[in-house]
Formats: structure tokens, C-alpha cells, sequence
């Protein structure tokens, strides 16, 4: 899966008109990024990373300096807000911690001019020590240019649908949910783009399917309504996944039905839990009874449910039982289920401090698949073994075969049963290893 970099496509609409820019997309890429520096000779080199990619991202940067040491290196993404430090390397010149077109205009305004570059809200420099302002702040929307990965949109796709262009209408997020860092670094509260903004959007779109990656989409059902009315008076047939919230589906149901009607196809939505006491402690704003009324309003309306679940350290064995029986409940097309993950900025971190197995710095294993905090109730082994058996649970008896050929065809199915087999491998790794 190949999903748009609509993070630097932004970035890529604010620069165009006083720049030359280009977007090297290496997930598909088959050339050299060296090759690339000498050829195109760039005068900086922006580098984006999440927390599995520290390691590469400094190997490119390394790589990038002493083949021009000239040339400035730049990075940003979810790792720069989580641990800006990890990239305070003599390869890199400057930490995007978040972006605005204010603070890239003025850091790229100073670099384009050859100055020195002072204190910037957002941006930690290794001309300044890497000290930050200590102002804080957040990403801002920008409306991304698609045109400047035309030639890698046909690779692009979310799961099954290929190609699938991606889109953002809103951030921020009012859940607040305690496991997730998304909203820390969008913000507490919605932040709706103008649906006519928004619908401009899907209009230039080509791709027929589009993924709506808000915090929660179905969040609002005046705005959902506005959005199917233009869909529905301007004829556009497009096919849409989406996150949505529990929550929002129960609280919009007729506006989330004529979204069906519109073109919903699926909805990633976070059950997370079985128990009342986890989602509580979680800050969700659903239950595990409104979980079950979600699920059946999606059955009801056609609406595929690509569910999400959160395994608590805390588990006992008879707690893994209790959540595959649950999942057999909600029926959901698609299940996925990670390890609670505390992120150094998220105030899980010190609540587990004295039981977490992995390194602050070993950013590799800050994946969503390895566990980080030693189970309470069963040996790190032993719950290795549960979350396998849950996985096998999953991809033998609870995601339909038959589901996956006929919405995605052979060749998906093929591809998706490798991805399983190798993360059966590597959790049998893992519980080896213990």
C-alpha cells in the first residue's frame, strides 16, 4: 500500500510559485537520491519521517552531505513533533516541528537568500544549537497540489482500492482519545475546512476512490449533508473510505446514510476495546455497547467496517478470549489490532515508565506491532503467543474470504495473505525472542 505524501504536496503548492520544486517519492522510486542531488542539483533537500524511518532518514541525509556538504537538509513529519532530537545530527541543518506556510516561507526565504537564518516559531536549527523558541504550535491546512505527483498516482492506493487518491477536509480532533497522538499534533478540536474549499478538491480529483483520512469525518452531520448535496447536484460519482468515530456514526445516522447513498464505502472506525473500563480510561467517547449498535448501522446501511483494536498490557488470556469473542460480535470486514503504543509526548509514556521494554531511541520498534510495555498478567513470550493467536484468529475465521475476491479480487487477496504471513513470521519471531 502506497499512500499519497499529501503532506509534501502541500508543502510543494506553498513553494511552487517562487521555487523550483520537485517530490522524489522513494517508495516508488527506483532511482538514486544521489543520483537525483547530482543531476537536479537542489539547493535543499526536505526529508519526512516517521518514528520506523529515524535511522534511513539520517543514512540519506549523511549520504546527501558528503556528496555536496552545500546542499541544506531539512526533515519533518510525526517523528519531528514527537523526538525533534533524534534528527539533531550533523547531517541535518533544520527540524521542522510543524508546519505553516508562515514558518516555511520565512525559513526557505532566508535559505533562497543565502542569510543566516534566526529563531524561527516551529523550527529547531543546528545554526542555533537546535534550540526551539518555545513557542508552540500546530500544523496548519494547506491545500495540496495533486499535480506534483502525477507521475506516481497510478501506484497510489488505501488497501484494496487502486489507484486511491487521499484528502483532508479537517484538523484536529474534540476526542481527545488518551492513546492518540494525531490530535496532539493537529489540535483538541475540529478545524473544518469550507466544504466549496473541500469540494473543489474532489472535483479535481481523477482517481474514483478517495480516502478522507480526518481524525473523524462523520463527525458532523450538517457537513456531511452539505457535501452530499453538491455531490448529488453537480453529479460527481466518486467512492469513499473514511475514519469516522463511533460517536459520529450513531450521533449522524441519516446523514451518514445518505453519505452511503453518495458513495461511502467504508469506514475505519476505532472499537478499540471490550471493556468499559479500558474505553474509559482511553477518554472514548463510546462504549462497548455502542460499538455493537455502530457495527449493526453500518451492516444495515452497506457500509463496509474496517475496525481497529487496541491489545492492553494488562491482558490476561482469559482477556484475549473475551476480546476475539467480541470481535466475532461486531463482525467487522477487516479487523486490525495493535499493541498500546505510549509515545514519548503522550502522557501514557510516564503512566507505563517503570514497565517499558523498549528504548526511548530505539525508534524502529516505536511500530504499532512491537510490544512496549511488559505485560502484567503473562510473560512478554506468552502474549506474543495470544497476540498470534489473535491474528490467526482474525485472518483464518473473521476476515472473509470471499469479502476480500469479490470487493478487491485475486490478486489483492494474494498480496494481502502475503502481508499476513509475514507478520505471522514475525510475531513468531518476537515470541521467540520473548
Amino acid at each position: 500500500m502506497f499512500c499519497e505524501p499529501i503532506g509534501l504536496e502541500a508543502l510543494y503548492a506553498v513553494l511552487k510559485k517562487d521555487h523550483r520544486v520537485k517530490i522524489l517519492d522513494m517508495m516508488i522510486e527506483k532511482t538514486d537520491i544521489i543520483d537525483e542531488c547530482i543531476e537536479w542539483r537542489p539547493d535543499v533537500v526536505g526529508l519526512t519521517s516517521l518514528c520506523v524511518d529515524v535511522k534511513n532518514v539520517l543514512a540519506i541525509a549523511r549520504q546527501i552531505k558528503a556528496q555536496d556538504s552545500r546542499i541544506v537538509t531539512m526533515v519533518g513529519g510525526t517523528q519531528t513533533f514527537v523526538e525533534p532530537s533524534a534528527f539533531h545530527d550533523d547531517s541535518i541543518d533544520h527540524v521542522v516541528k510543524y508546519t505553516t506556510t508562515g514558518n516555511l516561507q520565512e525559513l526557505i526565504g532566508h535559505l533562497s537568500k543565502g542569510e543566516a537564518v534566526p529563531p524561527i516559531d516551529g523550527v529547531e536549527s543546528r545554526e542555533n544549537g537546535f534550540e526551539s523558541t518555545g513557542v508552540e504550535g500546530r500544523n496548519e491546512y494547506m491545500v495540496p497540489d495533486i499535480t506534483s505527483t502525477a507521475h506516481y498516482r497510478k501506484h497510489y492506493s488505501y488497501f484494496g482500492y487502486r489507484p486511491c487518491a487521499i484528502m483532508q477536509t479537517s484538523q484536529g480532533c474534540s476526542k481527545q482519545c488518551g492513546f492518540c497522538l494525531r490530535w496532539r499534533i493537529e489540535g483538541g478540536k475540529e478545524q473544518p475546512q469550507g466544504m466549496a474549499v473541500v469540494f473543489d478538491q474532489v472535483r479535481r480529483i481523477e482517481e474514483s476512490n478517495i480516502m478522507i483520512f480526518d481524525n473523524d469525518f462523520l463527525c458532523d452531520g450538517a457537513r456531511l449533508n452539505e457535501l452530499c448535496e453538491l455531490l448529488e447536484a453537480n453529479g460527481v460519482k466518486k467512492t469513499f473510505l473514511c475514519y469516522g468515530s463511533v460517536n459520529g456514526i450513531l450521533k449522524n445516522r441519516e446523514a451518514v446514510a445518505r453519505f452511503a447513498k453518495n458513495g461511502l464505502s467504508a469506514v475505519l472506525v476505532g472499537y478499540e476495546s471490550f471493556s468499559a473500563a479500558e474505553l474509559e480510561h482511553y477518554r472514548k467517547k463510546s462504549t462497548a455497547d455502542d460499538n455493537l449498535e455502530a457495527a449493526a448501522f453500518l451492516k444495515e446501511i452497506k457500509v463496509d467496517a474496517w475496525a481497529s483494536f487496541i491489545m492492553h498490557p494488562d491482558w490476561s488470556r482469559d482477556d484475549f478470549r473475551k476480546f476475539r469473542r467480541y470481535i466475532r460480535k461486531l463482525r467487522p470486514e477487516i479487523s486490525s489490532m495493535t499493541p498500546l503504543t505510549p509515545f514519548p509526548v503522550l502522557p501514557l509514556y510516564k503512566e507505563f515508565a517503570d514497565r517499558l521494554i523498549v528504548k526511548r531511541d530505539e525508534y524502529e520498534k516505536w511500530n504499532f506491532g512491537t510490544v512496549s510495555i511488559m505485560p502484567a498478567c503473562m510473560s512478554l513470550r506468552l502474549y506474543y503467543l495470544e497476540i498470534l493467536l489473535s491474528n490467526l484468529y482474525v485472518n483464518l475465521f473473521m476476515n472473509n474470504t470471499i469479502y476480500l475476491v469479490r470487493k478487491f479480487g485475486v490478486t489483492t487477496l494474494v498480496r494481502l495473505l502475503g502481508g499476513s504471513v509475514r507478520l505471522m513470521n514475525r510475531y513468531v519471531l518476537l515470541m521467540l525472542r520473548g
